[in-house]
């Protein structure tokens, strides 16, 4: 055998040294960073109840509850203390050698740390603008309206819709001849399910055991809500106490089931979790940047299940007739539809102006009425919702706009009808950021 020079020999321990257990030690500080994290989220959960949306680990992860009948302090320095030495931690790792997709987890880790301190702070009294929060959280800004097209919108809507009066009055009117009887809601809501399903199945690999229970509530500030269990299993509640319409099932089986919160959750539990063993997914925090992306892939999902003519069709054919709603007014319907979809980010800014000071709670609720054509009792609800989750509300078109705007560029010149779902799958199964679509 030649003999090898001092130098060579170094060389070849260093070689040895970031491919062997120089790259096991380095991975394992990352895992030891994500068990950090999950604690720590769990930790900040104890005093923020919103903030744990899920949690499917271990249950001796979970810290003592605090004890009842008790003040108990926000923890603000001794926690942002915490996630700042587990940012330096995390920094200190090198990612030489790494695969991509751990690059990208490594990426994931810090961006979600980042956004625990920016809640930490928020918790801790740090003053903070609407826009300064959800980057602060969300690493994302949404985009303010513009009150002419609004008011262009409005004037379309004039035309559209007869009668005389306030506009906002006769909306109303018009979507009541829409209301789903209570006693068909079920009916309505599992058929637009079933085909949701279907559609998603034939394009994205799911376990055979992935299921999801409905509870019908009446007292919540939203819609529905998807709650994952772990063992691919959700339970989507859906908001009963206002009267559904006939274009919310549809919508909602998609956002809250397929593609849409269910399949997210899914996905990364058997991709991440089971498949990789990144114990940071065992717990999914409501206010992070990945909401963006949850959100934007939810709300685009009915984009991509369903094409324009098959959606009116689908609804048309099926949920109408089941809703015991005339088939004939579909069509004038999507019409509707498509107007009032164009006001979305007005329930956006008007949360904005209202934690920001510039509205008062009665001024919100005229925005609301005014610009998102909401009744009173649902601009009440809306805005307890922005009251609860706060600049939570901008995640929603932001992420809508930066998932659609990254389909249309990603797809550009393909001819292939699966490519969108793939990338869709992939934002869901492999760790992103929002920065990572723009």
């Amino acid at each position: 055998m030649p003999r090898l020079s001092l130098i060579a020999i170094l060389l070849l321990g260093a070689a040895l040294t970031s491919c062997g257990g120089g790259l096991q030690a380095r991975r394992a500080a990352v895992d030891r960073v994500a068990e950090s994290y999950v604690r720590l989220a769990l930790e900040i959960g104890l005093y923020d109840r919103d903030f744990v949306d899920a949690y499917t680990g271990p249950p001796e992860w979970r810290p003592e509850p605090l004890p009842d009948g008790e003040e108990h302090p926000f923890p603000h320095q001794a926690l942002a203390g915490r996630t700042d030495a587990l940012l330096a931690d995390l920094d200190a790792v090198d990612t030489g050698g790494f695969e991509e997709i751990e690059r990208r987890r490594v990426k994931f880790l810090r961006a979600h740390l980042v956004s625990a301190k920016g809640r930490i702070d928020l918790l801790g009294g740090k003053p903070m603008s609407f826009d300064e929060e959800s980057r602060a959280i969300y690493d994302v800004v949404a985009p303010l309206c513009d009150v002419d097209s609004l008011e262009a919108v409005l004037a379309g809507l004039e035309e559209l819709v007869p009668g005389e009066g306030e506009l906002s009055a006769r909306v109303e009117a018009w979507r009541e001849r829409f209301v789903i009887p209570p006693d068909r809601i079920d009916t309505v809501f599992t058929t637009a399910i079933a085909e949701a399903c279907r559609r998603t199945r034939e394009q994205i690999g799911l376990p055979a055991d992935e299921r999801f229970d409905v509870e019908y509530v009446t007292d919540a500030s939203w819609g529905a809500y998807n709650w994952y269990k772990g063992d691919h299993r959700s339970l989507i509640q859906v908001n009963v106490g206002l009267p559904v319409r006939i274009g919310s099932p549809l919508g909602l089986a998609v956002h809250e089931g397929y593609p849409g919160h269910h399949v997210q959750n899914v996905l990364v539990e058997t991709r991440l979790l089971e498949d990789r063993g990144w114990v940071e997914y065992y717990v999914q925090p409501l206010y992070c940047p990945q909401a963006v992306l949850n959100e934007g892939g939810a709300n685009y999902g009915i984009e991509l299940v369903f094409t324009r003519e098959e959606r009116l069709a689908f609804e048309r054919d099926v949920l109408y007739p089941l809703a015991g709603i005339d088939p004939a007014l579909a069509e004038e319907n999507r019409r509707f539809e498509d107007l009032t979809r164009r006001l979305r980010g007005a329930g956006t800014d008007a949360i904005r102006r209202y934690l920001d000071g510039a509205f008062s709670a009665e001024e919100t609720i005229a925005w609301l009425q005014r610009y998102s054509l909401m009744s009173r009792e649902r601009a009440e609800r809306y805005l307890r919702f922005g009251e609860q989750y706060r600049s939570y509300v901008a995640t929603y078109d932001v992420g809508l706009e930066m998932v659609r705007d990254y389909m249309e560029r990603m797809t550009r010149g393909s001819n292939d009808p699966g490519m969108r779902w793939r990338l869709l799958e992939d934002l869901y199964a492999v760790p992103h950021v929002p920065s990572d679509l723009e």
